[in-house]
């Protein structure tokens, strides 16, 4: 067991954000891809409210050019809070309010977009010699189903690195990062000896692929500082967690949580529309009339 198992609390989180967004243009031509809505929330401001809701009170953004609109968004807007106050508006005015009082946020940029290794590696500085979290906007986590809180309590036990894993029919394990895995005691936590970025379905070596959510030993900066660029000419985070697991003296082991809860994947247009759907059914507030709404227009179309 690592040092970082009995290390002091984490409470670092880490986003990257500074993607282009093109699968959604032209809608992200001006706006960031980030504050594109889910129902009546940007996208991003999930993500914020899983960091905070396991307990990550310090969170840094990866940002780049024309983000400008996501630090607005966690900033105070007084001129519309008075707006509402003088209105007497205070449910929406509490809502205005909530995504700034979310938690302590800093912004970065990244400069040269090299890959989410690079993006990680930006962080270097604010996060220090602490275990952090790392959270990527694409996957959008039901709070219902706390991943994260998991994966910290993982990670405290066992020191480390540890990966958010989700089964994925094998005929699409082309797409993700792919974890090679001994089972362990806990029936939700495997041991990573191997993985592998986006490998042909014939050199898969499991159904486990990576989805966004991480908590890292502060030793994969130094991983990354010395990782060649990969796929893509990019700095790959596989890369570095590979070599962290390929050598436990590194930075300690890497395990993985198998994840069985909802996911919802917003990087996709298809996927980020049944998003919508299903968040929207599930609301108390909209749920029943949408859901109305919905059976006749599927009973319309078929």
């Amino acid at each position: 067991m690592s040092n970082s198992a009995t290390s002091r609390p984490i409470r670092k989180a880490v986003i990257p954000a500074a993607g282009l967004g093109t699968r959604f243009l032209p809608a992200t031509k001006a706006t960031p891809k980030e504050m594109l809505p889910v129902v009546d929330k940007p996208a991003i401001q999930y993500v914020v409210e899983e960091a905070a809701g396991a307990g990550l009170s310090d969170v840094l953004m990866i940002t780049g050019r024309n983000k400008r609109a996501l630090e607005d968004h966690f900033d105070r807007n007084y001129e519309l809070e008075s707006a509402l106050t003088k209105k007497g508006d205070a449910d929406r005015l509490a809502r205005v309010q909530e995504s700034s009082d979310l938690a302590t946020m800093h912004y970065v940029r990244q400069g040269d977009p090299r890959g989410l290794g690079h993006a990680v590696l930006c962080a270097a500085p604010h996060v220090g010699d602490e275990a952090f979290a790392v959270l990527l906007g694409d996957d959008l986590i039901d709070p219902r189903d706390p991943l994260l809180a998991r994966m910290v309590e993982v990670q405290q036990t066992y020191g480390g690195s540890v990966v958010a894993l989700m089964e994925v029919d094998p005929e699409q394990i082309h797409l993700y990062g792919c974890a090679a895995v001994d089972a362990t005691a806990e029936g939700d936590v495997v041991r990573i000896n191997g993985l592998v970025e986006k490998p042909a379905t014939e050199d898969a070596p499991s159904n486990l692929a990576i989805i966004g959510r991480y908590v890292l030993d502060p030793a994969v900066f130094e991983v990354l500082r010395k990782t060649e660029p990969g796929r893509g000419g990019e700095i790959q985070l596989t890369d570095a967690l590979q070599t962290l697991a390929a050598d436990e003296a590194v930075g300690g082991p890497v395990h993985g949580v198998v994840f069985k809860g909802r996911r919802y994947d917003t990087g996709d247009r298809g996927d980020y529309l049944k998003a919508i759907v299903r968040l929207a059914a599930e609301r108390a507030d909209l749920g029943p009339d949408f859901k109305t709404w919905l059976r006749g227009y599927v009973a319309e179309e078929m």
